[in-house]
C-alpha cells in the first residue's frame, strides 16, 4: 500500500519510518513524503501511475493548508482517502474536514497503533 504523508515539518519523515520500520520492511507500506500541499498535489497529477491510497495530511502548513489540499483531493482523485492530522483539536477544523470528505481525523501526538490499524484496514 502507498502512502503519501503531507507535512512542512521534515522530521515527521523519520518518525514514521521509524513508526512503521516492520510494515516497511515487510514490504506492507511505502510512504512518499511531500513537505507541502502543492508538491503533493503536483506529484499526484504528474504521477497517476504511483497508485496512491491514501494521503495523510496536516492542516497547518505555509502556503496551501491541508484543508484546501483536501478539497482539491477530492475533487480530482476522489478514490483517494484521506486522513486529516492536526495539533489543534479545533471544532471548526474538524467540521470543515469532515464536510470536505475527510475519511478520518486525527489529533497529535498521533497514536501509531491505532493510525497502522486503520491504515491497515484499508488494504
Amino acid at each position: 500500500m502507498k502512502v503519501m504523508v503531507v507535512d512542512d515539518e521534515e522530521d515527521v519523515q523519520s518518525l514514521f519510518k521509524q513508526r512503521f520500520r516492520k510494515e516497511l520492511k515487510a514490504g506492507q507500506i511505502q510512504f512518499h513524503f511531500a513537505l507541502s500541499a502543492e508538491a503533493a498535489l503536483d506529484y499526484l497529477e504528474n504521477h497517476k501511475e504511483a497508485s496512491i491510497v491514501l494521503i495523510l495530511s496536516d492542516i497547518n502548513m505555509p502556503g496551501m493548508n491541508g484543508l484546501e489540499l483536501l478539497r482539491i483531493i477530492k475533487e480530482k482523485f476522489s478514490d483517494l482517502k484521506v486522513f486529516m492530522i492536526t495539533a489543534y483539536g479545533d471544532e471548526n477544523n474538524h467540521k470543515t474536514a469532515m464536510a470536505y470528505g475527510a475519511d478520518d481525523y486525527i489529533t497529535k501526538p498521533v497514536n501509531f497503533e491505532l493510525l497502522k490499524n486503520k491504515i491497515m484496514s484499508l488494504e
